[in-house]
């Protein structure tokens, strides 16, 4: 059974950090690309960053330079630091794992105040 659970959402203010954590269980990690989505009230789900097997990252124009994504394949996680957040980076941000198959986890929600 697989299985992608996010954690570290929350309450922040305007300028704040948060770093998001996605474990996965069931895949064989490391053969996976590995992204983060978000999505804001009334709005679709985006794609905020997404990390390869290889490591080659990639990011939205609205987080780059802010955002940065890694993960340990030791530890079967992902990670998405978010440094100086701003209101509009509020939404449910969702872990996503790609490869031959698709699988999302059940997102976590991320408050920034202004």
């Amino acid at each position: 059974q697989v299985q992608l659970v996010e954690s570290g959402g929350g309450l922040v203010q305007a300028g704040g950090s948060l770093r998001l954590s996605c474990h996965a269980s069931g895949i064989i990690f490391s053969g996976y690309t590995m992204a983060w989505y978000r999505q804001a009230p009334g709005q679709q789900r985006e794609l905020v960053a997404s990390i390869t097997s290889a490591g080659t990252t990639n990011y939205a124009d609205f987080v780059k330079g802010r955002f940065t994504i890694s993960r340990d394949n030791a530890k079967n996680t992902v990670y998405l630091q978010m440094n100086s957040l701003k209101p509009e980076d509020t939404g449910v941000y969702y872990c996503r794992a790609y490869y031959l198959h698709l699988y999302w986890g059940q997102g976590t929600q991320v408050t920034v105040s202004s």
